[in-house]
């Protein structure tokens, strides 16, 4: 028998119990206050700081992550020069015959369009993921292997941004757009799909988190995911969301349910999630908006109609599957509420139905949250009015549309809210997002009294969203999110009490510690993983 306690600080339980200061793990579950405590038991010095339940990651893409450290760093170029310049140095240290990396900031060009012939300083094809991963910027020698040329037409649901003369700039938008090069681009070898996610865990671990999302599994990717769980090395448990294909519904679900059965039972691995992009991002013009955009006549590229919407995800219900869906604009959000409602009798049953991001809502449609068992999965950390907002955002929303990531609003109207970071849109960091969501604010300080205040959370309403909120979304509350008798010791050891500082000093709080099923998984000392 492995005892453990952990005493000399502060231990949040739930959001709605006293505080405890001392907590007993016994072989990895929660034991009940006041067990025995043998001689050899190993205890832990809190320091002053506060255990709460591990966090989760309710939308992320760890292997997409784990993907993109393989190549330069490129978020913080500020020009396209010194992206170029990186691209060539990867070129000439690796003998990829395709250079597939990311992820670049698309603010640093007027309208995030990017030139071919910007990169074709490098002789191979390469293929760069804006930071948004709906978007790519490719060379010459990608629109060649790929043979996109002025008489290839746009796809169904994909934009090819061009020239006046018909040719292709170089930017691909949205997936189908995308696929059209990437389908020509070498697999990544499983081995090296397992050393992603052997450090995106690691990564995840760091940052206090125990339970993931995949937000975003293509089939082909599901090999990586069992070879990873059969190695040991996840230091995670993921749920993986098995992408639906817009383009291959309804022959697809088949495909999809033999999937999960095989995945099913897998240690620390489950597939019991459907994922929909119901539309794009702003960004680009692919979200789905009700109105048209403020600079452009088009309300966006929505991948399902709304009647086609409520039928796909009543048949997910039917296979069994729980359901997440991608909506970023008022339209996709009123279709994704729709879909709810078909569903609303599976829903009260325990069905799971997560909306991620949920960027601009309709007034109109804030109370039917009052009558949806719904999870709103937000991105805290993009409730900013950083340089994407101003530059991009707004502009093509304009003044009517200003409000949004409306998380105080959505709660208040009955939706229950998760966090994710959609990593690596946004670093894993659960506590910047904590941060943001309670500041509304950037690191500096800007704005005074931060960006939309009025949707501002307490600090324990954006702990609950990271904590028993994702763990509500997963349908694991019973098992997760919590510090409760019987409940296995997922745990995150933080520097400072949250509830008991100045919000802004939350940038200053660090994860001192994290516990998986009681063995831990991340220890601040030496940023490696001490077990697993």
């Amino acid at each position: 028998m492995t005892v453990t306690v952990f005493r000399d600080g502060t231990i949040r339980v739930d959001g709605s119990s006293p505080d405890a200061d001392q907590l007993i793990i016994v072989d990895g579950v929660v034991a009940p206050e006041g067990s025995a405590v043998p001689d050899d038991a190993e205890y832990v010095d809190l320091e002053g700081g506060l255990l709460l339940p591990a966090f989760g990651e309710g939308h992320a893409h760890p292997l997409l992550a784990g993907r993109e450290r393989v190549g330069p760093e490129l978020r913080d170029a500020r020009t396209v020069e010194t992206i170029a310049a990186r691209v060539q140095a990867w070129a000439a240290v690796s003998d990829a015959p395709w250079l597939v990396g990311g992820s670049y900031d698309a603010t640093i060009v007027e309208g995030g369009m990017f030139d071919a012939r910007w990169l074709d300083g490098v002789d191979r094809p390469v293929v760069l993921h804006a930071w948004d991963y709906h978007t790519v910027w490719v060379n010459s020698a990608a629109l060649r292997a790929a043979g996109v040329d002025a008489t290839t037409p746009d796809p169904e649901l994909g934009r090819i941004a061009r020239r006046p003369d018909g040719s292709p700039l170089g930017t691909l938008i949205e997936r189908p757009a995308i696929d059209l090069v990437l389908a020509h681009a070498p697999q990544p070898a499983i081995a090296a799909d397992v050393d992603a996610l052997t450090w995106a865990g690691e990564h995840l671990a760091a940052h206090g988190v125990t339970w993931v999302q995949e937000a975003w599994c293509e089939v082909e990717d599901v090999p990586a995911w069992l070879a990873a769980a059969a190695s040991g090395q996840l230091v995670v448990d993921a749920d993986l969301a098995l992408r639906a294909d817009p383009i291959r519904w309804p022959a697809q679900l088949d495909e999809l349910r033999r999937i999960a059965d095989e995945i099913d039972g897998t240690p620390g691995l489950t597939c019991r999630t459907v994922k929909f992009f119901v539309d794009g991002i702003l960004e680009n013009h692919t979200a789905h908006l009700l109105e048209c955009y403020h600079d452009a006549l088009t309300r966006g590229l929505p991948n399902w109609s709304p009647e086609r919407l409520v039928d796909a995800v009543a048949a997910c219900d039917a296979a069994g599957f729980d359901v997440h869906l991608h909506a970023i604009g008022d339209g996709a959000m009123r279709a994704a509420l729709d879909a709810a409602e078909g569903i609303r009798e599976s829903l009260r049953r325990g069905r799971r139905l997560t909306i991620a991001h949920a960027q601009v809502i309709d007034p109109a449609d804030l109370p039917r949250l009052a009558d949806l068992d719904v999870t709103i999965c937000f991105q805290p950390q993009w409730a900013l009015e950083d340089a994407v907002m101003t530059d991009l955002t707004l502009p093509r929303l304009g003044p009517q549309r200003e409000l949004q990531y409306r998380m105080h609003s959505a709660q208040k109207a009955g939706a229950r809210l998760s966090f994710g970071s959609d990593w690596p849109v946004a670093a894993p960091d659960m506590l910047a997002g904590i941060r943001t969501a309670v500041t509304r604010q950037d690191v500096g300080g800007h704005p005074s009294g931060g960006w939309q205040p009025q949707e501002r959370l307490t600090v324990d309403e954006a702990i609950d969203a990271a904590t028993s909120g994702v763990a509500w979304q997963g349908g694991d509350q019973d098992r997760r999110g919590a510090l409760r008798p019987g409940m296995p010791a997922d745990l995150v050891w933080l520097t400072d009490d949250l509830r008991s500082i100045e919000p802004a000093a939350i940038a200053n709080v660090r994860v001192r510690g994290t516990w998986r099923r009681g063995i831990r998984t991340f220890t601040e000392t030496t940023s490696v993983v001490a077990a697993r």
